[in-house]
């Protein structure tokens, strides 16, 4: 029972428990606060609810929120492009919900927002997201080389794309 909806105030403790999580966070982006507070997350939620141009959405799991997921559609000539980015509490590890997941935001994103490319980029260290986004259809682009500097070494990125086949 994997389902996505807006992010809620309300959401604030649960994602901030989930979040606040090293595991989770050595695979995102350094704009994500780690320790994570409620008040990263109430900030979070504000910013998820507030942009046009990014659609952002709870992960829930028997109705428990369990996880986040994105699009970022981007600017100028690539305005028919997203990047999808996620996370998932690491209590709901292994049981396919962020393969559903990606499946129903990839779906949104070709679908209701008329995107061309969907893509993301994945630190080469983590291969159960490397294995979602093939499950999923994905294929690896290519893989840049050094590319991402965290926890003060350097890792390849391997980059995934997908082409909408709903609108060629």
């Amino acid at each position: 029972m994997t389902a996505l909806r807006k992010l809620k105030p309300s959401d604030k403790t649960v994602l901030a428990q989930l979040l606040n999580n090293k595991k989770i966070w050595d695979n995102l982006r350094d704009a994500i606060p780690h320790p994570y507070h409620e008040r990263d997350a109430e900030n979070f939620i504000q910013f998820a609810n507030s942009n046009p141009q990014q659609h952002i959405f709870a992960i829930t799991y028997r109705q428990e929120l369990c996880g986040v997921i994105g699009l970022f559609v981007q600017g100028d000539v690539y305005k028919k492009s997203a990047e999808i980015g996620y996370w998932l509490g690491e209590p709901y590890w292994n049981k396919g919900i962020m393969s559903k997941a990606v499946k129903k935001m990839t779906t949104y994103g070709f679908k209701e927002l008329k995107l061309v490319r969907i893509f993301t980029g994945v630190f080469d260290h983590n291969t159960a997201s490397m294995k979602v986004l093939e499950k999923n259809g994905y294929k690896k682009e290519g893989i840049f080389k050094k590319a991402v500097f965290k926890n003060g070494k350097m890792y390849d990125e391997h980059r995934y794309y997908q082409l909408n086949k709903f609108n060629n």
